[in-house]
């Protein structure tokens, strides 16, 4: 048998060895398999994985090679980027399985299985005569592969690499190359369990050994144990993924498993037309087609006619331990075999929510993989035979979730809801329970805590009220009509009061943006976004009216991972409105590349680069975690150079109060949209807006007329009128006292900053611009530790909320504490104040200390607005309002 670089440290830290694939391996460790699945869950695990075979592709027919013999479009790869792919057969079946790396620009390597490493191997030599310029060549002996898996294994790699380089970017299939042990090594977000969060290192042979014991020593104080085969194994089948042999290749009777039998084909099998032809695609297209119109519920095909009539399925099982090759029954009918199948460990849970962890209680769970019927569906019953004995299963969707890094959870079917019951409280009752609960909350928000989410603000009194006046239950729908002199048109009877308001607050915010044109009927800054989304593929197809219309075939924005809007994302209001790239298959966005140094400025050499090789339709500028000004003018600049130049928005969702002087602004600047809402740090109701300063003889008018009709009929009907007028009282507040209150926020947030440096927090941002230029101060709280700080912040009293930084994984990951100072300017501290605030979140963040009646002594000093009237003004028209409002 082979062994790897790694056998004697296996022997040494008392492997149970084993042959698997012509390799001698470790099935497990002292503590057995169960134990090191647990570990790697909660903490991490560290696997050998040197004997799978490694094939380094390159030259000038690497690509060409790469897209004939992989069912994956490895065009689609940028130099640091993996993808899962397969080795097809003529007739769609599979080979193998593999792992394609782009290490450089024209250098690839092809991870394959260990036990299919010579066989595939001679299926590549046998194309390989196609190829002139293809250089392929077996560097299985050469490098060895270690891979760490688990939440704790990101600390570890990060140690490992010290300043050798950089981790990859925070999400799977990326890579990066580093210096370890002063040798080149590359180190990928890959691996085979399930884990979110995971590395796979490919180290020379010689530096191997090493390498590996540093990973072990650096894991040690972490819980991280060493793991082998067999907690391999059954932490990929928790996680429903492949094994070759089981889940591909043939089934019990021998007959090919068909690739899109694996819900995983989805995303490993491509259909580019620059991918061309290569082998197998035909079978494959034919498989595709069948399973999207079974998935429609379209397709017509005789039962026995089906390419794909089965499919391989997650399920769990009662009753017994399923293996391999147990015949699974729905009904009476034969539906299948089970392809893997085991009892898992699992922790289990504590808490609800976000503030969910492991506890220190495990337990197991039988679950299996099986090749069953295609029409069998999530939520069947099923039965299976277990030695002649019967066990009930259930057909699940998974049995693992990643979607909640740092750990892999564990998931289990819901049951189905109980009925709602009668209610039996009288009216009375709920009543004084809801206005008593609604009174302590409000009580407790506005005079004991501490608010520093940044999206968030306090209306004056007088906005509040207006807000609840009559039109809050009125329609007043109204457009322009050409034919009757172009004058706005209302709807309805009853709206001359709201009419007038309207219009009276368009002349504000335009006074207040320095805009030309103001659309405030759309009732928030997400559907402000919208709108003009739509307005623009309205705007690009509008010369043909008959085709199907077109989406924005590219647009730049920031990556939703270092703040950028969801709005503005694919995940969000932007999915209907941009194309899918044809080469990625991929949605056609480009991210504004970050400074190295600094990822929450963009780098403005890249940026242009990036804009003269991919010319977007449209940049967005705008972010939700906002440090800095957005370098409009910059950009404006480079996308002019571009034909037909770009169109530039500006989502100020979160800086619309901060606009002007003593910030930026956007119009000015080159930016052709302005959205934004009305309640950050724009202190009115919950609204947004569009704004331009496109003339009637642009060439972009069509545009603004565009986003007027998305506004309405487009997107809202009742566009809810309280707000609006209690919207104009803000606009009031804001023309007239803003600058001073904008001054005061930037002053008071840099002042927060500093004092959060001084007291012992980590501080994000350039120190040289005073960490931040906005409302906002980005704090640094420890590895998905920033969820757990913002719970223990609020008990205290302080309102704070969680933040995905540049290097998470996602949201429940989060190192951050996203906190702004807008409202708490609103209600009078300025930079005086912020050494003591700070001093408070460190008794809570560093010190676990409880100081919530501090906390509301503290806040007790800052209970009257400012930047408006002041109450003894506004006292006889507060009570003149709430009378008329209230009829009391």
């Amino acid at each position: 048998m082979k062994r790897t670089p790694l056998f004697e440290e296996h022997v040494r830290c008392g492997g149970k060895m084993v042959e698997f694939g012509g390799w001698e391996m470790p099935l497990n460790f002292p503590t057995g398999i169960i134990a090191e699945h647990l570990a790697t869950r909660k903490f991490g695990g560290i696997f050998d994985i040197s004997h799978m075979g490694r094939f380094r592709v390159s030259g000038t027919g690497a690509v060409p090679f790469l897209q004939y013999v992989l069912s994956n479009n490895a065009a689609a790869l940028l130099p640091g980027q993996a993808q899962y792919t397969i080795i097809p057969t003529e007739t769609g079946g599979a080979v193998d399985d593999a792992y394609l790396y782009r290490l450089e620009e024209k250098e690839y390597l092809l991870v394959v299985n260990a036990a299919n490493t010579e066989k595939d191997w001679q299926w590549f030599a046998a194309y390989r005569p196609k190829f002139p310029g293809l250089i392929l060549e077996d560097h299985t002996e050469d490098i060895a592969m270690i891979s760490i898996q688990g939440p704790e294994s990101k600390a570890v790699t990060q140690k490992i690499i010290g300043g050798g380089g950089r981790l990859p970017e925070p999400a799977r299939n990326y890579l990066s190359i580093v210096e370890i042990m002063d040798k080149k090594v590359p180190v990928a977000r890959t691996g085979y369990t399930g884990d979110r969060v995971g590395f796979e290192f490919f180290p020379p042979r010689d530096i191997a050994v090493a390498l590996y014991q540093a990973l072990l020593e650096a894991g040690k104080e972490r819980g991280i144990v060493p793991a082998g085969l067999g907690a391999r194994d059954t932490l990929r089948l928790e996680a429903g993924l492949p094994l070759y042999g089981h889940e591909l290749g043939t089934d019990v009777e021998v007959k090919e498993i068909p690739i899109f039998a694996l819900t995983a084909a989805r995303f490993a099998v491509s259909f580019a037309v620059i991918k061309g032809q290569y082998i197998g695609r035909d079978a494959l297209y034919k498989q595709f087609q069948e399973v999207k119109l079974r998935m429609e519920r379209m397709l017509d095909t005789p039962r026995d006619k089906f390419v794909v009539p089965k499919t391989i399925m997650p399920l769990t099982v009662s009753g017994g331990i399923a293996r391999a090759g147990c015949p699974v029954y729905i009904g009476e009918k034969l539906a299948g075999h089970v392809t893997s199948g085991t009892a898992v460990p699992y922790w289990v849970a504590e808490g609800s929510s976000a503030q969910m962890k492991f506890s220190s209680e495990s337990k197991t769970r039988a679950i299996c993989l099986a090749y069953v019927d295609s029409n069998a569906r999530e939520g069947n019953n099923i039965r299976i035979i277990i030695r002649e004995r019967e066990a009930s299963g259930i057909v699940v969707k998974r049995n693992l979730s990643g979607q909640a890094p740092p750990f892999a959870r564990p998931v289990f079917r819901e049951e189905p809801k109980l009925e709602v019951s009668e209610r039996k409280e009288p009216m009375e009752n709920l009543a004084a329970s809801l206005i008593r609960k609604t009174c302590e909350n409000t009580r407790w928000r506005q005079k004991k805590t501490v608010n520093l989410i940044p999206s968030e603000n306090t209306p004056s009194t007088l906005v509040r009220l207006l807000s609840i006046a009559d039109p809050s239950g009125r329609y007043a729908e109204h457009r322009k009509v050409e034919a009757l002199g172009n004058n706005e048109v209302y709807y309805y009877q009853g709206t001359h009061f709201i009419a007038g308001i309207e219009e009276e607050l368009i002349q504000e915010m335009k006074r207040y943006l320095g805009a030309s044109e103001v659309e405030l009927r759309l009732i928030s800054g997400q559907m402000a976004n919208t709108a003009v989304f739509s307005a623009l593929i309205d705007y690009i197809n509008g010369g043909d009216k008959k085709s199907e219309p077109r989406r924005l075939r590219s647009v730049m924005n920031h990556h939703i991972g270092r703040g950028g809007h969801l709005s503005a994302q694919p995940m969000g209001a932007l999915r209907n409105f941009v194309s899918i790239d044809p080469v990625i298959e991929k949605w056609a966005v480009v991210n504004f590349p970050v400074q190295a140094e600094n990822p929450y400025q963009i780098d403005l050499n890249a940026a242009a680069e990036l804009i003269r090789e991919q010319k977007p339709e449209l940049i967005i500028f705008g972010k939700s975690m906002m440090l800095y000004r957005e370098p409009v003018r910059e950009i404006a600049r480079i996308a002019s150079e571009v034909k037909p130049k770009p169109i530039i928005m500006y989502d100020s969702a979160h800086v619309t109060g901060l606009l002007g002087h003593y910030f930026q602004a956007p119009l000015d600047e080159g930016a052709d949209i302005l959205t934004g809402s009305t309640h950050k740090t724009f202190f009115g109701t919950q609204r947004g807006f569009v704004a331009s300063n496109i003339e009637k003889d642009s060439p972009y008018a069509e545009l603004w007329d565009a986003v007027v009709r998305r506004a309405f009929p487009g997107s809202v009907s009742n566009h809810h009128l309280g707000t609006l007028t209690g919207l104009l009282m803000a606009a009031y507040e804001m023309n007239t006292y803003g600058q001073d209150y904008q001054k005061q926020i930037i002053l008071n947030a840099k002042a927060f900053a500093r004092a959060c440096k001084d007291a012992g927090l980590h501080v994000e941002g350039d120190p040289g611009t005073g960490y931040t230029e906005t409302h906002q101060v980005l704090l640094r709280v420890g590895y998905a530790k920033a969820i757990e700080m913002a719970e223990r912040l609020e008990k205290n009293n302080i309102i704070a909320n969680y933040q995905a930084l540049p290097d998470d994984e996602g949201f429940t990951a989060s190192s951050g504490l996203r906190t702004g100072v807008q409202e708490m300017t609103r209600f009078g501290m300025k930079e005086r104040d912020f050494p003591e605030l700070a001093e408070l979140m460190v008794a809570v963040i560093l010190k676990d200390k409880n100081v919530a009646q501090e906390v509301s002594k503290f806040r007790e000093k800052f209970l009257t607005m400012q930047y408006c009237m002041p109450e003894s003004r506004t006292a006889p028209l507060v009570q003149e309002l709430a009378k008329c409002v209230t009829g009391y």
